[in-house]
C-alpha cells in the first residue's frame, strides 16, 4: 500500500556534501523524461527574477526562492522526506526516524512534486520552489503531469490512500483502486472541513504509520488498522473520512 502525501511550499536548507540532483537517483524513473522538461524550463525561467516571482507567484519577501531554481542542477540535495517541512511533515520528524520506520518509509510513503512528480521518501532532491498554480512559459503543469502521473501511480501496483490536496490530484489522478482522504472535525456530532488542522491531521497519520508499521493490503485493512488506533475513519462514496480529533487526540 502507499501513503501519497502532498510537498511543501517550505523547504529545509542544505544537504549532503558534494551531492547534486541525479534524475536517475529518484523512483518512478518513467517520469525522467517529464521531470528533465520541467526542470529545464524552470531553470531558464530563474534567469528572469521578475518573470519567475510572477510565474511562482512569490512577492518580494520570497525572492531568493528564485535562486533555489537557479541553482537546481548543482546545489546539494536531502531525502525528500526530509527536505519538505512546515505543518504535514513535521509531525513525521523524518531526520529522527529508527532504522525500522524509515525503511517502512521508503516502501509505503510518497511524496508528489510539482517538480519531480512522485517521489519516493528517500529520493535526494535539491531545495526548489514550484508548485501546482506555478505557470512556467510554453506548457501547463497539469496538461504535462496528468498522464504520467496517473501511469506512475498505476504502474505501482498497490492501493493509494490518497493524501493529497484536491489542487495535486489535478496534477495526476490515483489509480482506481485508491482513496482519498477527507480531514473532518467533529464537534458534538457536527462535522466540518479543516484548512491548516488537515494538513496537520495528515502528517500526524503518516507519523503513526511509521511508529507502527503495519502490514496492509487493502484500503479496508488500513481502516481496521486506523479503527485499533482509535482513530475514526469511515469509508464513504469512495474516500476515507478522518475524524482530526481523533488523530490529533485533541
Amino acid at each position: 500500500m502507499l501513503f501519497l502525501l502532498p510537498p511543501s511550499e517550505t523547504k529545509r536548507c542544505g544537504g549532503a556534501a558534494e551531492s547534486v540532483l541525479d534524475f536517475d537517483g529518484l523512483s518512478y524513473p518513467a517520469l525522467n523524461r517529464t521531470r528533465r522538461s520541467v526542470a529545464a524550463a524552470l531553470v531558464r525561467l530563474s534567469r528572469d527574477v521578475d518573470a519567475s516571482m510572477t510565474a511562482l507567484r512569490i512577492g518580494p519577501r520570497l525572492r531568493d526562492e528564485v535562486g533555489r531554481n537557479r541553482l537546481l542542477r548543482t546545489s546539494p540535495t536531502l531525502p525528500a522526506l526530509e527536505r519538505y517541512t512546515g505543518v504535514a511533515f513535521d509531525p513525521i520528524d523524518a531526520s529522527n526516524l529508527s532504522s525500522d520506520s524509515a525503511e517502512w518509509a521508503a516502501r509505503h510513503v510518497a511524496i508528489h512534486s510539482a517538480l519531480f512528480g512522485i517521489l519516493g521518501s528517500y529520493d535526494p532532491i535539491p531545495a526548489y520552489r514550484l508548485s501546482h498554480d506555478s505557470r512556467l512559459p510554453d506548457f501547463s503543469l497539469r496538461a504535462l503531469w496528468s498522464q504520467p502521473i496517473r501511469r506512475a501511480l498505476a504502474s505501482a501496483g498497490v492501493p493509494v490512500v490518497d493524501l493529497r490536496s484536491e489542487a495535486y490530484t489535478e496534477l495526476g489522478p490515483a489509480p482506481v483502486d485508491s482513496a482519498y482522504v477527507r480531514v473532518v472535525s467533529d464537534t458534538g456530532g457536527r462535522r466540518r472541513a479543516l484548512n491548516h488542522f488537515n494538513k496537520k491531521t495528515k502528517g500526524a497519520l503518516v507519523a503513526r504509520l511509521l511508529a507502527s508499521r503495519p502490514e496492509l493490503a487493502s484500503i479496508d485493512d488500513f481502516i481496521v488498522w486506523a479503527r485499533e488506533e482509535g482513530m475514526a475513519v469511515e469509508a464513504e462514496n469512495g474516500e476515507l473520512v478522518v475524524v482530526s480529533e481523533s488523530v490529533l487526540g485533541e
